[in-house]
């Protein structure tokens, strides 16, 4: 009989993970659904609500490292009730409606203090729940942001039809913090500790290199490889709705694209998270940056409605098994003492990417007043990925395998 620290606890904990990042992952979902009215708002100049979306994940990255740090030595408990009361008064700053407030609710409060205090810790957190099927434990809980994508932007948009942007941020805060906070106080208690000698939850010993490189060199080439894949993974998510109205597809179908898109993400990664555990990590983050850029070249041969809700569905099915893979290979590579710092600088990073991206479409966008460019140049940045991946993998074919500790 295989020993084991999973138990009921460990699958209570990745839900209930996955319900707090649901509801905190929709706040950043708000500018994405209502980038046209707050631009109209704000002098018709979309790159301030891209820039508002980017600063929301870039705060997220950033955040995470100095949240991770104090979760590591207090609780998590603790810093995602910090990060549920952020959620709130970020939204509640942002829909004052100026472009400061906006800018600073965003990247501040729901990104740096926010989600940066729920999304890195929290990844970091359940790996330490899971030794058999971390690879699904960790797709399930990094899902989260797609359950929120497949959840609200429809509701959004019709509410923000109905009452105004403003008001519905305001409303969408208190909401966020009536559900995290408790999700956070009963259920989120220390991990168990890890079985003695059992590589799985430990890692390797501190290795002298990995991948035949210093440690923090390899890391970095991992972290640089997941900036440059995740740019183009943000360019279709934040500005679908926006692109589906220059195109002339409402703004209800351009949600629920974007919805279809988030929605076939989930599922996705449930089977990517699956794939990891038998392939290992490495290998998955590779095929899905292969599958992520023949979906960005999709977008540059559609445009009709229905062939853009296909697009958008085999895109999330593509890209979404990309960053808990990272995360998996960080597990894999280096010691469990080591992923309370390591996990959040490579999200870091992760999340950066996705920030530019965001703001990069953007700001193309405003540059040339269409969005072929942007999709060029995130295709672009996948390949530059998968090239650094690749020279990863084949080192990783002549590296000595690594003793537990």
């Amino acid at each position: 009989m295989l020993v084991s620290i999973e138990s009921r606890a460990s699958w209570l904990v990745a839900l209930a993970a996955v319900a707090i990042l649901s509801v905190s992952f929709g706040a950043p979902l708000l500018v994405v659904v209502a980038l046209r009215p707050i631009a109209a708002d704000l002098g018709d100049a979309r790159a301030i609500p891209a820039l508002a979306s980017s600063l929301a994940y870039l705060g997220a990255g950033a955040g995470g490292i100095l949240m991770g740090w104090l979760a590591g030595r207090s609780s998590t408990r603790l810093v995602a009730l910090l990060g549920g009361s952020m959620v709130c008064a970020g939204l509640a700053l942002a829909s004052g409606g100026a472009a400061w407030q906006l800018l600073l609710g965003f990247g501040l409060l729901v990104g740096l203090l926010g989600n940066g205090a729920l999304y890195p810790p929290m990844m970091t957190y359940v790996s330490l729940w899971f030794d058999r099927r971390r690879g699904a434990a960790l797709a399930l809980v990094s899902s989260g942001q797609y359950v929120a994508g497949a959840v609200w932007p429809a509701l959004f948009e019709r509410l923000i039809a109905a009452h105004g942007w403003q008001r519905v941020m305001l409303g969408y805060g208190l909401f966020a913090a009536a559900t995290i906070l408790p999700l956070a106080a009963l259920v989120l208690r220390p991990p168990p500790a890890p079985l003695a000698g059992d590589v799985a939850v430990t890692g390797p010993a501190r290795p002298a290199q990995v991948l035949g490189l210093a440690p923090n060199l390899a890391l970095g080439l991992l972290a640089l490889a997941s900036f440059l894949c995740c740019i183009p993974m943000a360019m279709p998510a934040a500005h679908l709705v926006a692109f589906c109205g220059d195109l002339g597809i409402g703004a209800r179908e351009g949600a629920l694209m974007l919805s279809l898109l988030l929605s076939m993400a989930f599922l996705a990664r449930q089977f990517w998270g699956w794939l990891s555990d038998r392939i290992g990590g490495l290998n998955t983050v590779i095929a899905g940056n292969l599958c992520q850029t023949v979906g960005m070249a999709a977008f540059l041969t559609t445009q009709d409605e229905a062939g853009l809700f296909l697009v958008a569905a085999g895109f999330g099915l593509g890209f979404s098994g990309i960053v808990p893979a990272y995360v998996m290979t960080v597990r894999e590579l280096f010691p469990a003492r080591e992923a309370a710092w390591r996990v959040p600088a490579l999200l870091f990073l992760s999340l950066s990417g996705m920030a530019a991206g965001a703001w990069l479409a953007g700001f193309l966008y405003d540059r040339f007043g269409f969005y072929t460019i942007a999709w060029q140049a995130g295709i672009a940045c996948n390949l530059a990925a998968l090239a650094l991946l690749g020279g990863l993998a084949l080192r990783r074919r002549g590296a000595p395998v690594l003793s537990p500790g």
